[in-house]
């Protein structure tokens, strides 16, 4: 029998619709001799819907059309089932539309990829492939994350974050980060990718712009020093918290001093998701770039050791992809931010390595299925009498044990 693998995509980010590429991208590349596929989609206001037509990209080119004629579903927990059901029963008739195995989320950014929607899966007992709950929050919370890896001695740019309370008096904010930090700095969201919110500022001026845009897309937003000879290095890692191993490196080519999302994801992105099995594809994968990287050998082994040496330090599990800045004046190379759940499943840097998306996606796959086998031997609870006799007491009087 195969095992029924979830694709969930979508959800409530500022980076839905480019989950909806990466989601389809990899339903078309997986063994369906091995895995029984079953598309999920997130919309924005977070309700899960299941069709035919879910996994068609140009179906959502008119989302409302494609939600009319697909069937809203809820996740329900029975025993060790976890089934998809009708969220509108039927009077009559069976409700439950699949039993699901494994539960496979391709989503990017806020509220889908920082550990929420894997804490909602893991309360159902499912399988999740890729990081868990901590590793997907730590990854996305870029202050957090590079206080835990300069911890750990992997070189990380000086930061300091600041929130909506602080941008309140935006100029003694502005004062405070020009007592920090010399221009030019970069300002970014705290918990977004693809480049959303974020804005290098030379002066003052563009300062007062770059806190406008950072917040506009963040409660919480970073400051960093910009490297002024930048180099942009990305690399893959595949494994977890036991074994991992480094992909080959990249090297973006961006039209601007920053890359942006329109780097990422629009130039030169034409053609359908379908040819992501032959490697012509939208998303991540149709951004400009070198592969390898114009890097020496020496500096290429350095990457790669420093993405694998963050990958377990995060304690991360199936696909991350590790970004990094190089100066290069100093040729200094600093970790930038890790993307738990990378556009495009970062399958174009494996394929100049042998391996095809198909075996990247079954490793992934039996990743999550090796971490539910450990977490069945932790035990969880333990049978005892704490709860006998125990009488709590009324009003103000609180309550004794």
């Amino acid at each position: 029998m195969k095992l029924r693998v979830a694709v969930l995509f979508g959800g409530k980010s500022t980076e839905h619709e480019i989950s909806i590429i990466s989601a389809i991208q990899a339903i078309r590349s997986i063994n369906t001799d091995k895995y029984e596929v079953i598309p999920v989609y997130i919309t924005k206001n977070n309700d899960f819907y299941v069709g035919e037509s879910i996994d068609e990209i140009e179906e959502y080119t008119h989302i409302p059309e494609l939600i009319k004629k697909s069937t809203q579903v809820i996740w329900v927990k029975d025993g060790d089932r976890v089934t998809l059901q009708r969220f509108n029963k039927k009077m009559f008739g069976n409700n439950v539309i699949t039993e699901v195995d494994v539960a496979f989320p391709i989503v990017h950014g806020t509220n889908v990829e920082d550990g929420t929607l894997q804490g909602f899966l893991a309360t159902l007992g499912l399988p999740v492939v890729g990081c868990d709950v901590l590793s997907s929050a730590v990854g996305m919370n870029k202050y957090v994350m590079k206080t835990v890896l300069k911890d750990n001695g992997i070189p990380v740019l000086d930061c300091k974050c600041y929130t909506w309370k602080d941008y309140e008096d935006v100029e003694a904010l502005v004062a405070k980060i020009e007592k920090e930090f010399e221009y030019p700095v970069i300002i970014k969201p705290l918990n977004l990718g693809s480049s959303i919110g974020i804005k290098k500022a030379n002066n003052r001026e563009g300062l007062y712009e770059a806190l406008d845009l950072g917040f506009e897309f963040s409660k919480k937003i970073l400051v960093e020093p910009a490297i002024t000879d930048l180099k942009e290095i990305n690399c893959s890692v595949l494994g977890d918290y036991e074994s991992a191993e480094a992909s080959e490196c990249e090297e973006p080519v961006n039209s601007d001093e920053i890359l942006s999302f329109e780097d990422k994801y629009i130039g030169g992105a034409k053609g359908s998701a379908k040819g992501a099995k032959t490697g012509g594809s939208k998303g991540m994968a149709s951004l400009k770039r070198k592969i390898p990287a114009d890097i020496t050998s020496e500096e290429r082994d350095q990457v790669r050791k420093m993405a694998v040496d963050a990958f377990i330090c995060l304690g991360c599990s199936g696909v991350s992809r590790i970004d990094f800045m190089m100066d290069t004046k100093t040729r200094k190379i600093y970790l930038n931010e890790i993307n738990t759940i990378p556009g495009s499943l970062s399958f174009y840097l494996w394929e100049p390595l042998g391996m095809k998306y198909e075996h990247l996606l079954d490793n992934m796959i039996q990743l999550a299925l090796k971490a539910d086998r450990e977490n069945h031997k932790v035990v969880y609870s333990f049978e005892t009498n704490v709860l006998e006799g125990v009488k709590l007491g009324g009003g103000t009087k609180g309550s004794k044990m």
